[in-house]
């Protein structure tokens, strides 16, 4: 089946902060929407990268050789193995993640922002 998403709406569905929800798949990855309010928890993915695009807000990508300030319609791109702590700067921000199906969201931690069950959007 061919949709399309509108993300503003999508966003719209999304009640709670650091909670991924797949918009989509494509192959063997899918598109997640995430709000990020704060601060996440230090990780890397061994065998994942990620991308994340920022649609609303700023993020700032914590990397252990130093910060990189992401602004809306930028995006970064995470190599495995890459120690990263993804932060909401100035409120909420709205991220679109682009990764494998396998990607746990704290990758090699466990924390309380794992989640290991993703609710799908409709």
């Amino acid at each position: 089946m061919v949709a399309k998403v509108n993300l503003a709406a999508a966003f719209a569905k999304i009640s709670d902060a650091w909670s991924p929800h797949i918009a989509g798949d494509i192959n063997n990855f899918q598109i997640k929407l995430v709000k990020l309010d704060g601060k996440f928890d230090w990780h890397h993915h061994d065998i994942e990268d990620e991308l994340f695009l920022v649609v609303a807000g700023r993020m700032k990508m914590g990397l252990r050789t130093g910060d990189v300030i992401v602004e809306p319609g930028e995006f970064i791109i995470v190599p495995h193995g890459v120690e990263h702590c993804p932060e909401a700067l100035d409120g909420e921000c709205h991220v679109v993640l682009l990764e494998p199906r396998s990607t746990l969201n704290t990758g090699n931690v466990e924390t309380a922002k794992t989640r290991r069950t993703l609710e799908r959007l409709d």
